[in-house]
């Protein structure tokens, strides 16, 4: 199992905009494509105006392939573009569960699609 970290800088003042667009549209249309949500969040102290998101997948292969379905999907780029003007950056990490961690063998009560 491997978990993708997105970690997305909005403008000034612009994260909270960006998490309602998010949960009023882009949810529902990626979710059934790319599983497994681990989390979804916004900073409050440190770096500000950060919405961070983690997402589970069975391995590479298997996050190439959900994300080309997500990124050929036109609703999916319909809402990208209205989001978009709202991003002033972007990081993405893989991260590997260690085997001694809980994910280690992926989520306990996996709900993947």
């Amino acid at each position: 199992m491997i978990v993708e970290e997105r970690i997305y800088t909005c403008y000034c003042g612009k994260s909270q905009q960006y998490v309602k667009m998010y949960e009023e549209e882009g949810l529902a249309i990626q979710r059934p494509i790319l599983g497994h949500l681990l989390g979804y969040f916004t900073s409050e102290l440190g770096e500000l105006n950060q919405v961070v998101h983690l997402w589970a997948y069975e391995d590479y292969e298997d996050r190439a392939a959900r994300r080309c379905v997500l990124l050929a999907n036109p609703e999916w780029k319909t809402y990208a573009a209205k989001v978009q003007p709202l991003v002033l950056t972007q990081k993405n990490k893989i991260l590997i569960p260690a085997p001694f961690s809980p994910w280690a063998n992926g989520p306990v009560h996996s709900s993947r699609k």
